[in-house]
């Protein structure tokens, strides 16, 4: 195993970025395997010639592009691997892991694995002595959410010199029929991204450790009210400390 200053190898991931003076980059991620190519504007780049290259270093096209190559930061993993549902974005991710004031050897409880966004950030928060159990209702979200999971593991561990920690469970259920499950784990933190996380509540709440932190990411203003009619109803021992929108604009600066 290298350390992530090592040329790029085959089997780890790889980003080739073109540059355009008019808008922002385009990014490519593959997986670097002999005797494949990677399609780019204009034609073919042959994993090949990415192979053994240093991570910054310029690769140019028999056509005359030049691509920038190297590894992806997981940001940009997260955006550009295979998704079947909409993946919490980067800048909600870092905002809920602010909330969650998560600390190496946590454990944390997601519903809704997706695609796996949020669950390959949770996994870096707690480190290798954390963990995190993650229940997923559809079974194609759930087999997807493990393999961008696997992935990304697996071409770390090639392009790293220590191991990503392999701390996830994938858990294939429905929350609310996961009631005897949540009495045996206590979590220092939940985290839901799904329809209806009211529905929810009821059953993760015995397992949230007193002084825990229960972070939700919704779509509309719509479901915060219906989610905080039920808390109010139900009389759950949640308290509602910040409702927030995250927004992120990105500049591009032209020299005149």
């Amino acid at each position: 195993v290298q350390a992530a200053g090592s040329p790029l190898r085959a089997g780890e991931l790889a980003l080739a970025e073109l540059r355009r003076r008019q808008r922002g980059a385009l990014k490519l991620l593959c997986r670097l395997t002999a005797g494949a190519t990677l399609a780019v504007p204009g034609g073919l780049l042959p994993h090949g010639d990415i192979v053994g290259r240093w991570p910054g270093q310029v690769v140019q096209t028999a056509g005359g592009l030049k691509l920038l190559v190297r590894r992806p930061s997981l940001e940009e993993y997260v955006l550009l691997m295979a998704r079947s549902a909409t993946i919490a974005y980067p800048k909600d991710v870092s905002a809920m892991l602010t909330m969650l004031d998560l600390h190496p050897g946590d454990t944390v409880l997601e519903i809704g694995s997706g695609s796996g966004a949020l669950s390959l950030f949770l996994s870096r928060a707690v480190g290798s002595k954390g963990r995190v159990v993650s229940y997923e209702i559809r079974e194609d979200h759930h087999n997807l959410a493990k393999k961008n999971y696997r992935q990304w593991r697996a071409s770390w561990e090639i392009g790293h010199m220590e191991e990503w920690p392999d701390n996830v469970d994938f858990i294939l259920k429905n929350i609310t029929t996961a009631a005897e499950d949540m009495k045996s784990i206590r979590f220092d933190a939940v985290v839901l991204d799904m329809l209806n996380p009211q529905a929810a509540l009821p059953v993760i709440c015995p397992s949230l450790k007193h002084g825990g932190v229960c972070a939700v990411y919704l779509a509309n203003i719509t479901q915060v009210i219906a989610l905080l009619d039920r808390i109010r109803t139900c009389k759950l021992p949640f308290l509602c400390e910040k409702i927030i929108d995250v927004t992120h604009r990105n500049w591009l600066v032209i020299p005149a």
